[in-house]
């Protein structure tokens, strides 16, 4: 189909040519040969009347005209998917559409797990793919990469739609065994402690290391780093160590380790724990209809 002499076909392999920057990987994507895409490539520029990519060294970077392109190319392609095309395919109990959601293993374990047991009843169909979250979030959220994001407040994307799923406290977590502690620490007992603490990204970013050193400038005694909330409790066990970590998910734990909860020395900021989708996405039926079921499991949490 042509629309001002553009075939609206060409679009889709645009989206993905820019987005990949590899003649290689957007044939993959796209089911093509490589020779198929280079030839589509060339169609591109020939319509645009510019390079769009270009070789520079081992790799292709995109022109300034193919930048500019990129935006309004994908809220297109999103727009043909939330609008004309899924719209078709709403009825929740034969759709067979994949959701991606940047989700931490702390919701999972309190939310998600839940709602997805009871989603494989309504829509046996949907399948599900949860990604990791602090890397790269923003990006992905804005391409469509992702459907949904279930990510603290101060990690949602300016110009998306999300709403507030449930506020959540944090406390410590100690092993059931541990002499040291009673029922209250002080504030000079957590900061002597050694902490089990969870880094995220390359950089290691501590969960509330940055908050905690802004308002008290002193520093915990970081024993152990891990890469995800559910091992905190696991790796206090045996140990005279300290972890501060979600109500939730700690109140999860002890009921099958042998680990003892108490209130934080210090009152710990509430975390907000909030859901965002791409703004193309607002009217989408079934998109919506899987924001519910996760916002209705959330608000009886």
């Amino acid at each position: 189909m042509r629309f001002e002499h553009l075939d609206l076909n060409l679009l889709v392999a645009l989206d993905v040519l820019l987005d990949e920057c590899n003649i290689t990987r957007a044939a993959e994507r796209l089911n093509m040969t490589q020779s198929a895409t280079s030839g589509v490539l060339r169609r591109l520029r020939t319509f645009f009347d510019d390079e769009l990519l270009v070789q520079v060294g081992r790799k292709m970077q995109p022109t300034p005209y193919a930048l500019e392109l990129q935006e309004p190319v994908r809220e297109v392609m999103l727009k043909i998917r939330s609008s004309i095309i899924t719209k078709r395919t709403f009825d929740p109990s034969t759709s067979k559409r994949h959701f991606r959601l940047i989700s931490a293993d702390f919701i999972i374990t309190v939310l998600l797990r839940d709602v997805l047991r009871s989603m494989q009843e309504e829509a046996p169909g949907l399948t599900f793919e949860i990604l990791s979250p602090f890397t790269g979030n923003e990006l992905r959220l804005e391409r469509g990469e992702v459907d949904l994001m279930l990510v603290p407040k101060r990690y949602t994307v300016e110009g998306h739609p999300s709403e507030l799923l449930f506020e959540e406290e944090h406390v410590c977590v100690v092993c059931g065994k541990n002499s040291q502690v009673g029922e209250q620490i002080s504030f000079e007992q957590y900061i002597e402690m050694g902490h089990v603490s969870v880094g995220f990204g390359s950089s290691r970013q501590l969960s509330i290391e940055d908050w905690f050193m802004k308002q008290y400038d002193v520093q915990r005694r970081i024993e152990v780093i891990t890469s995800d909330f559910n091992t905190l409790p696991q790796l206090v066990l045996g140990t005279n160590r300290i972890a501060t970590m979600h109500k939730r998910l700690a109140e999860y734990y002890a009921q099958y380790l042998p680990i003892r909860l108490l209130p934080t020395p210090v009152e710990l900021p509430t975390m907000q724990e909030h859901i965002q989708w791409h703004r193309a996405m607002e009217n989408d039926p079934l998109h919506r209809w899987v924001r519910e079921k996760i916002q209705k499991v959330a608000a009886e949490l």
